[in-house]
């Protein structure tokens, strides 16, 4: 027989083996990160895209030349270095064609045929470009049906490889991770398929050698596949397994926070004292009642009117000053009990605060519903309550106002209901008062009141005190919260609860913002140059957030006073980073990115979700004080904060416990992990000239506890 045109070949099938378990495993990390991809947040999902294209396009690669190192030709082979990087790169580039294709949320017919003609383009190119690196002389015979086959298989696996990375998309868990166990074992041996049919299209002829023997191939090359492999392959899956166990614990601790969310959201909008509705949900309900009222105006229901009770307990300071804080919640307890046995299922009872409670009537005859109403809300006062064993009498002053009789807009409806229950009040108390316009006088005490506060700055009439915040384990001051202060020449100290919401109305909030940010500033600089480095917190309104310069004042008050950014906390209130969440959000990441402190505040009192707070660039988390207050008695109260600060911690934020009052409290804050505190047991707030003397004499306090607990030499 005349002898054979061509050299016989032959394959270890320990390396095709290997080769097809490479391609199995990289097929299997392909699709695990085509998965993450699909639900990544926007700001993760190219640095997916490319670990994923470099593990697919390398596990392709290594898999053509674990299989190539299993050829046997009966001749020395080598590869061109060259040739073989170029056949690396086509096989990544494909691999980021099909992943950036899996991104998207749907695919379509002629997105699926493009993408794998592209997706087959580039796996050929990789393979014949290895193959190429071969320089044969005679140069290798191909048969053209069998490129033709291993092409059309390339086609057909990368096509069945887009619809899976879609199809694993809308799959979760166990039958998941079965889906992307079969489909990973179907794509390795569709990509090993195409190999060794194009690998059986090629043909040596007898005589032929290899000019490239001594260039890349044997122990070398084998070394090269290996790491490279077993680097980026098991280093991505690796990652992929680490980002996985990651996101398992996050969803443990939201999955154990839903019960804790209830809990979180009745607290959020009811008043934990009296199981009454708070003001927020009081407000928010008004608010849908005045639509629906002005709404529902319609001839059938003409006379369809709301009324708005204010009730204030008579008498009530004199209790708490001479039975105690603890007989006057026993009281207002009391009061809660006979509110809600005195209304109708329609009517909304709340309380305010301190003394103060609001209902809300919505009737056609709404203004003999409220005059009934505050009648019963009266007749349930007259019998005594029982305090310490003995019987103490107190009564009630209530004013009625009607919309839209007395307040057309509803924007005044309180301060009305507010002032007919101050004419109540100086009618003798005990009794109820429906509003007349001749009661609004308090208009204009607002108007002397707001006129006098535009001038406060200048005449030098504000000031800011300090209250510490120290670590829960006592060992050191943290830093300080600046809160503001009006001393009127007139009417002394006027509270911030009269005083920022009258700014906030009449838009003074930002002019006062900004005095506050330079007095805060200024007074740190003074600090530090006498020695003492520290971090100062300052409140922002909602209203300054929605000033797009603000970022730009902080980073110029802060070159000013020569301070650096993470030395200033920018405490906002829970409600106001809901808002935020908006086209506003801006605002709070270039605040962040100054590497100023971004702090939550009041947080519980407000309607978020705990999800939130990975949306948000907030580094501290400051617990309401109504969680402190009733962490002694209330399980509930302890269960939602171990899982806040639990929570916080995940999402690497500081957790400050405001409101701390006593030594119980503290021990049990510590205990759960809150990382600072901040109360009257630590400290009062004081004007600037008192806090370095408080450091000092709270550091040597501190030092001393240290010497008593180191044990004295025999």
């Amino acid at each position: 027989m005349p002898p054979a045109p061509f050299l016989l070949t032959r394959h270890d099938p320990l390396l095709v083996a290997t080769s097809l378990a490479v391609a199995v495993l990289a097929s299997y990390v392909a699709l695990d990160l085509a998965r993450r991809l699909g639900s990544a947040a926007a700001r993760h999902r190219r640095s997916w895209w490319a670990a994923g294209s470099l593990a697919l396009g390398t596990g392709i690669w290594a898999m053509h030349f674990i299989g190539m190192l299993g050829f046997d030709a009966g001749i020395p082979l080598g590869y061109q270095r060259d040739l073989t990087l170029a056949s690396w790169v086509a096989a990544v580039a494909a691999s980021a064609i099909a992943l950036g294709l899996a991104t998207r949320d749907r695919l379509t017919p002629a997105t699926l045929a493009a993408g794998s003609a592209c997706m087959a383009a580039g796996i050929g190119a990789m393979h014949y470009l290895g193959m190429g690196a071969l320089d044969i002389v005679p140069g290798i015979v191909w048969d053209i049906r069998l490129v033709g086959a291993s092409m059309l298989i390339a086609w057909l696996a990368s096509a069945v490889a887009l619809s899976i990375f879609f199809v694993l998309r809308r799959h979760q868990g166990p039958q998941r991770l079965r889906l992307q166990l079969a489909s990973a074992l179907v794509m390795g041996l569709a990509i090993g398929g195409m190999h060794y049919c194009g690998m059986a299209a090629a043909q040596l002829p007898q005589g032929a050698i290899c000019l490239s023997a001594d260039a890349l191939g044997g122990a070398p090359l084998a070394m090269l596949v290996s790491v490279v492999s077993v680097l980026l392959l098991g280093g991505t899956l690796a990652l992929s397994v680490s980002d996985t166990l990651a996101r398992a614990r996050e969803a443990r601790l939201l999955r154990s926070l839903d019960a804790a969310q209830d809990t979180l959201r009745r607290k959020a909008l009811e008043d934990p004292l009296t199981g009454l509705p708070n003001r927020v949900l009081f407000e928010d309900r008004l608010q849908h009642a005045l639509a629906r009222v002005s709404r529902d105006a319609a001839p059938r229901r003409r006379g369809e009117r709301l009324a708005v009770l204010f009730a204030n307990v008579d008498g009530f300071k004199p209790v708490n000053d001479s039975f105690g804080h603890e007989a006057g919640d026993a009281v207002l307890r009391e009061i809660g009990r006979r509110l809600r046995g005195v209304k109708r299922d329609a009517d909304t009872f709340a309380r305010l605060g301190a003394d103060e409670f609001v209902a809300m009537v919505e009737a056609r005859d709404a203004e003999a519903a409220a005059v009934a109403l505050a009648q019963r809300v009266v007749d349930g006062f007259r019998p005594p309550f029982t305090l310490g064993g003995q019987p103490v009498s107190l009564s009630c002053s209530v004013g009625i106002a009607l919309y839209p009789d007395h307040d057309d807009s509803g924007q005044r409806l309180l301060g009305c209901a507010n002032a007919a229950m101050d004419a109540a009040k100086r009618a003798g108390g005990g009794c109820f008062t429906v509003y007349e316009s001749a009661m609004s006088g308090d208009a204009s005490e607002q108007l002397v009141l707001q006129q006098a506060l535009r001038r406060a700055i200048e005449l030098g009439e504000l000031a800011l005190f300090y209250q510490p915040k120290i670590r829960a384990n006592g060992a050191a001051v943290h830093g300080l919260e600046a809160l503001l202060r009006w001393h009127h020449p007139e009417r002394g100290l006027v509270s911030p609860a009269v005083f920022v919401p009258l700014a906030e109305r009449f838009g003074l909030i930002g002019t006062i913002g900004h005095w506050v940010l330079e007095a805060a500033c200024a007074q740190l600089a003074q600090w530090q140059a006498q020695g003492h480095a520290c971090r100062v917190a300052i409140n922002l309104s909602p209203h300054q957030l929605r000033q797009t310069d603000l970022p730009e004042r902080i980073a110029q008050a802060l070159q000013r006073h020569g301070l650096q950014p993470s030395s200033l906390v920018c405490e906002i209130t829970e409600t106001a980073m809901m808002e935020n969440l908006g086209p506003e959000r801006g605002v709070l990441d270039a605040i962040a990115a100054l590497g100023v402190y971004v702090s939550i505040d009041d947080f519980g009192t407000g309607y978020s979700s705990l999800a939130h707070l990975r949306n948000i660039p907030a580094r501290q988390l400051k617990i309401d004080r109504s969680f402190v207050a009733d962490l002694e008695q209330d399980a509930d109260a302890r269960a939602v904060l171990g899982s806040i600060v639990q929570l916080a911690h995940a999402l690497r934020m500081e957790v400050v416990a405001e409101g701390v009052e006593t030594a119980a409290q503290r021990r049990l804050l510590a205990r759960m992990g809150c990382d600072l505190l901040q109360g009257y047991l630590i400290a009062r707030p004081m004007p600037a000239e008192a806090v370095l003397p408080w450091i000092t004499a709270f550091e040597q306090g501190v030092r001393a506890a240290r010497a008593d607990e180191v044990p004295s030499v025999p």
